[in-house]
């Protein structure tokens, strides 16, 4: 129901006459983003009277929807706020000492115009129309149903070509999936090897179940075949965790020569391979899994929480046979009885009515957008995936541009929380999805960039 407030004079109504130009995006998106850029401005002020619905609509030749819609993205934004019979008003800006942004937190960018809500609302319709609400509530298998691993074999088969169902896992997370890997392939004192530079997850993983990361040395194409070939052989390692391809926080991507080296030596020495695998989608012209090159040697895991939303809390597991299947499952109930059957009801729905490529293909476009926006305020080149990795100035450290960028307001990810052992990166890993939009990430860059460009030390050796 809208709710009209009395007729606004012709010369207020016709300063909205161009909230409707040419451009990207649906139109109720423009509408809002026109909102959001003229307050902005300043060119709307806190306390202006919106036009009326209708008249909105009249002006801009667009249906009475289309004006709603915009009128409900621009009151998610907190741009507008409705007051009852006396209508709807430029919204004052929230009360915050220091707005803080996260640059450090690795989710998926919500699109431009993707309507969250909306499809929700019609996946869960259509969840409940083909599932009982009582079998929902209820107690599930571990690892999920056959339905659930025929959606995470058609799910993975972009990465690795056709996947029998019956070798697929479903995971509530990436984290319990690499923590159900641990308990199910090694015993407690054992040795995972990994790059230097890595998720933190695994390490937090391996410390709780008594297991130990040993770093292995890297080159310009990622782990040394030789290193780990040692490495092995010293430790009789059974785990070899590996990101190859825009790895966190690294965004480095293994070539396809290197994959093979490694696979080579981890079946001489008998060892597993962990491919944490969850940003191959976002990568132009990724080479082949190492799954889909050794697939009886690899443990291949893609999580929907890098490439739709960590709502979902949805992981999926290649597994090399039915034995290692039966295993990864036992050890998974250990701590996860089960992945949540509502959400997972939901991932099953969206992969097989395609639902799932339609929002990642939007996810792609807008992570795209933002590593753009990105190479523009910190000059350099755009990459892919959510996230880049900036290497910092001589004269600055990693931990202390992370506590320097704190007090501006922006929170980024330094080198040391991903490092083991080895000394080998001043770096910052910079998120780009989880700011709320592209105007906001664009002023966080900025003034990210202008804080790595103020050299502390000529500073201090200044004489006054």
């Amino acid at each position: 129901m809208t709710h009209d407030h009395p007729a606004e004079s012709a010369v207020e109504v016709n300063a909205w006459a161009t909230a409707m130009q040419p451009g990207n995006g649906p139109r109720y998106v423009r509408l809002a983003d026109f909102i959001e850029a003229a307050v902005a401005q300043g060119t709307l002020r806190p306390g202006e009277r919106v036009p009326a619905q209708r008249s909105l609509a009249t002006l801009l030749s667009v249906d009475l929807t289309t004006v709603t819609r915009g009128f409900n993205e621009a009151r998610r934004r907190g741009l507008i706020e409705a007051r009852g019979p006396l209508g709807t008003f430029i919204a004052a800006p929230r009360a915050e000492l220091l707005q803080r942004v996260d640059l450090s937190m690795n989710i998926p960018p919500a699109p431009v115009g993707l309507d969250m809500n909306a499809l929700l609302r019609e996946g869960m319709a259509r969840v409940l129309v083909r599932s009982d609400a009582d079998l929902l509530m209820t107690y599930h298998m571990g690892g999920g149903g056959r339905a659930d691993w025929q959606a995470g074999a058609k799910w993975l088969q972009p990465m690795l070509g056709p996947v029998a169902p019956e070798r697929v896992v479903v995971c509530p997370g990436a984290q319990a999936a690499l923590a159900a890997l641990i308990l199910a392939f090694t015993q407690p004192g054992d040795v995972i090897v990994a790059e230097p530079l890595l998720y933190p997850g695994l390490p937090h993983a391996a410390a709780q179940l008594g297991r130990r990361i040993e770093p292995i040395a890297v080159d310009a194409y990622g782990m040394r075949p030789d290193a780990l070939e040692a490495a092995c052989r010293e430790h009789a390692v059974r785990l070899i965790y590996l990101n190859p391809t825009l790895q966190n926080p690294t965004t480095a991507t293994m070539p396809e020569g290197r994959r093979l080296e490694i696979v080579r030596v981890a079946q001489r020495c008998g060892a597993r391979i962990i491919e944490d695998d969850p940003y191959w989608r976002f990568a132009l012209d990724a080479p082949p899994p190492l799954a889909r090159i050794a697939p009886a040697q690899v443990c291949y895991l893609a999580t929907l929480s890098k490439t739709l939303s960590p709502g979902l809390r949805t992981a999926y597991l290649a597994l090399p046979d039915e034995a290692a299947h039966a295993r990864l499952v036992s050890a998974l109930r250990t701590f996860s009885l089960m992945a949540a059957p509502l959400t997972n009801s939901l991932a099953t729905h969206w992969i097989e009515e395609g639902v799932a490529e339609q929002i990642f293909a939007d996810v792609k476009a807008e992570a795209r957008e933002r590593q753009r926006i990105a190479a523009h305020a910190l000059g350099s080149s755009a990459g892919a995936g959510i996230h880049l990795w900036y290497t910092l100035p001589r004269y600055w450290q990693a931990r202390e541009l992370a506590v320097a960028a704190s007090t501006e307001g922006l929170a980024v990810a330094p080198s040391t929380a991903f490092q083991q052992g080895l000394e080998t990166a001043n770096a910052i890993r910079i998120s780009l999805g989880a700011t709320g939009g592209r105007e906001q990430l664009q002023a966080a860059l900025r003034k990210l960039s202008a804080l790595l460009a103020n050299d502390r030390s000529a500073q201090a050796q200044v004489i006054v």
